[in-house]
């Protein structure tokens, strides 16, 4: 019997990699977004149909952070996270043969700045502001959920790397204008994951049944943000990289409407359930991840 996947919310970059890799796997990929050939999220039968005798739910679903944070966008970021997770649970309380698993997205931005010390799963804190608000209620909407069936793992994912796309594509332009220097102090960390890594960690969080709860997706090795940079002009062979201060960053970040928190907050996460449970990484280290992503 082919196993099922389904996908709620993956037409991004990480979905459409999971997708493929799905399929290259022989698996029936099952699609759940707003686009007109997949399972709509209005549609509730044809959820719970997908849903039935599947073997993992992975949940990937809301609105990209890379935006100005006003009010509208605030409330559908939220919104696109929290509801979108309500209804894939309400929706699977109601199958007679629901997945053994359901993956639920979360970001690594739920710790605080840390410049100081790792986040561990066990000894991370949570810190403030909006993003944090997000993760946070993004989470609780998920464990809200008591499913004596189905596994629950939230996946605190870091900076997504890979060759298709994701953050890849502007940090490649702004090294190729000669803006490849540190950004803001430099000293923020990037912590960071290869999107083989990720989809590597899927397979084995299925494979690994004692696991629950929530998992640090994230290089072993983070590097701070102007080590990223030197890294990136090394291996495009960009000799100058302008440094952008805070100020600039700011201004700019107005300007091409996005949040320079995305760049200045410093994500310092280290893996430990992984490391702990055996996971093996493909990239541990990042010029392992560039070589693979410019080649």
């Amino acid at each position: 019997m082919i196993k099922k996947v389904v996908l709620a919310g993956g037409t991004g970059f990480i979905g459409e990699y999971f997708k493929d890799e799905f399929m290259n796997n022989g698996y029936e990929v099952m699609m759940v977004s707003r686009q007109p050939q997949h399972i709509s999220w209005e549609d509730q039968v044809g959820m719970i149909e997908a849903l039935e005798d599947a073997d993992t739910l992975i949940n990937l679903a809301g609105k990209s952070v890379n935006c100005r944070y006003n009010q509208k966008n605030k409330a559908e970021i939220l919104k696109s996270r929290t509801e979108t997770t309500g209804i894939l649970g309400k929706a699977l309380l109601a199958c007679k043969n629901p997945p053994s698993l359901w993956i639920n997205s979360s970001t690594a931005t739920i710790y605080r700045h840390a410049e100081d010390r790792p986040m561990t799963e066990e000894d991370g804190e949570i810190g403030t502001g909006f993003s944090v608000d997000v993760a946070k209620e993004w989470e609780q909407s998920f464990f809200a959920f008591h499913l004596p069936e189905t596994r629950q793992v939230a996946l605190r994912i870091a900076i997504v790397l890979g060759d298709r796309g994701g953050v890849m594509t502007p940090l490649k332009n702004i090294v190729k204008c000669g803006l490849g220097g540190a950004q803001g102090s430099g000293n923020q960390q990037f912590s960071w994951i290869h999107i083989e890594d990720l989809f590597k960690i899927v397979l084995f969080v299925r494979d690994q049944k004692e696991i629950s709860g929530v998992i640090n997706c994230s290089s072993p090795h983070p590097i701070t943000n102007s080590e990223l940079m030197e890294r990136l002009r090394e291996m495009m062979n960009v000799n100058l990289g302008l440094p952008t201060p805070k100020w600039m960053l700011e201004i700019g970040a107005f300007f091409i409407r996005t949040e320079p928190e995305l760049v200045l907050k410093s994500r310092w996460v280290f893996p430990e359930r992984l490391e702990k449970a055996g996971f093996t990484f493909t990239y541990r280290h990042l010029d392992e991840a560039l070589k693979q992503i410019l080649k």
